[in-house]
């Protein structure tokens, strides 16, 4: 058996134990770059570590660092709470709010599955009061955290776009970000119509309110006390609440207080700052999203002891072990063994719905960012011979592997069920693991035809 054979069996071993035994993925990662690095590749430390990303460190862990203190000084419930208000009791706007809060999270850093955390139980609140369907609403969550998942500044697009330079490959980071954004977008507005949105609107509008605005700052409206627990619902079609029921933050360590205060209004100029700086100015996002991070954390101290422990190292983790362990690979030479694998083909669209299959497939049950981090250096020789479109490929690729999230078997899908409040659990597991099956089925091959095969890039 050949080393490229070995180092790629040992991947695909890396990915089955991190599915099945709960073990992060990243850690295997370092192990199994360790293993082959120096029994099959013969290399030393220091050929291990060359592959180590430091730039996709620093920006993993300042663009999240940034948004955790974000969260610990009610930042992002501030936001939240003031995009519900802006429904005014249109039901049917509910669900696009939602979509538009988890999308502008991610957007500006927010890991996929923290956007979600913080959404989701407001939206399934929302959707058990109101009569909305829990799986309409999941997957907007969903689908609007996939959507702006992929911004220039968000984890995602860097990582991505990351990738794609250190492989020196044609990118465009408007066209990826864009690409998801469409793409979210429209599955968002076929499930809005296929599972009972268009009914929302016969409903008009209904007294909404939320614990930022009942009962003043301290949000216990109608004796809520803020801690994830809501009032009954409603008798009859939900059309008409009880006004002194209050919908709230089911987040059990979200802020009473929902105002806007100077550490709250520091960090929104912050993060403007660093959507300027990063998009006008060219700057590293990671180097200044520590930066704006570090003149918080200075300013208020009790924020940033919060916020350190929120940091999504796991996610760090992931990406980094990945990448060292895809590092190895490149220094024995399976990219390019892989790459001519896949061109002997012969058939560079099949080689390329194949690859959009594969990701989707495997993104199903695993991490999104480690098949990016894996898949995306194999398909490099590939790309390199010129027939397939890289900038096209590329966001078919990534839009493939994470649109696929709304399965109950990844992150994002069992945070959406653990969230939903007086379902039949089973049932709605079930309902989302058909769609999800529906979107692995049918997505790969929709945006293959729209990107890769027009040769975009």
């Amino acid at each position: 058996m050949s080393s490229e054979l070995i180092s790629i069996l040992v991947l695909v071993v890396v990915f089955v134990i991190a599915t099945t035994r709960s073990i992060n993925m990243g850690a295997l990662a370092f192990a199994a770059a360790f293993v082959v690095g120096e029994l099959v590749a013969d290399l030393d430390a220091d050929g291990i570590f060359a592959g180590f990303p430091g730039d996709l460190f620093v920006v993993l862990v300042g663009v999240t660092y940034l948004f955790a203190i974000a969260r610990a000084n009610g930042t992002t419930d501030w936001l939240v709470h003031a995009a519900i208000r802006l429904v005014r009791g249109r039901v049917a706007l509910i669900p696009w709010v939602m979509f538009a809060i988890t999308g502008a999270l991610t957007a500006i850093g927010a890991v996929s599955p923290a956007a979600v955390a913080i959404v989701a139980p407001i939206a399934l609140s929302f959707a058990s009061r109101y009569g909305i369907s829990p799986l309409l609403m999941g997957a907007m969550v969903v689908h609007g955290a996939q959507a702006g998942g992929f911004s220039p500044i968000s984890i995602y697009g860097s990582i991505v776009n990351g990738i794609v330079e250190r492989e020196k490959l044609p990118g465009n980071e408007l066209a990826l970000f864009l690409a998801s954004l469409f793409v979210n977008l429209a599955i968002a507005t076929v499930v809005f119509v296929l599972f009972g949105g268009l009914k929302l609107w016969a409903q008009g509008a209904v007294p909404l309110e939320t614990g930022a605005d009942a009962d003043g700052p301290e949000g216990s409206g109608g004796g809520s006390s803020g801690t994830g627990k809501q009032g009954p619902a409603p008798e009859g079609t939900g059309t008409s609440p009880a006004p002194t029921t209050t919908a709230v933050v089911t987040r059990p360590d979200a802020p009473d207080d929902v105002r806007l205060t100077p550490a709250r209004i520091t960090t929104l100029v912050a993060l403007v700052a660093l959507v300027v700086a990063v998009l006008a100015f060219d700057l590293d996002a990671g180097l200044t999203a520590i930066t704006l991070a570090v003149v918080l954390s200075a300013a208020w101290p009790e924020d940033s002891k919060k916020a350190v422990g929120q940091i999504a190292w796991p996610t760090v983790l992931v990406i980094c072990g990945v990448l060292t362990y895809v590092g190895v690979l490149q220094e024995m030479g399976t990219i390019t063994w892989a790459g001519e694998g896949v061109s002997d083909i012969g058939v560079p669209l099949l080689s390329a719905v194949l690859l959009c299959y594969i990701g989707a497939i495997v993104s199903a049950f695993a991490s999104s960012v480690g098949i990016m981090g894996a898949l995306i250096p194999l398909a490099v020789p590939f790309l390199a011979e010129g027939e397939i479109g890289a900038v096209g490929m590329v966001a078919a690729f990534a839009v493939s592997a994470t649109v696929v999230d709304v399965s109950p078997f990844s992150t994002n899908g069992a945070l959406v069920l653990a969230a939903a409040p007086d379902v039949d659990r089973e049932r709605f597991f079930r309902q989302l693991m058909v769609y999800g099956g529906i979107v692995v089925a049918t997505v790969p091959a929709v945006v293959w035809l729209v990107l890769v095969v027009p040769g975009w890039g």
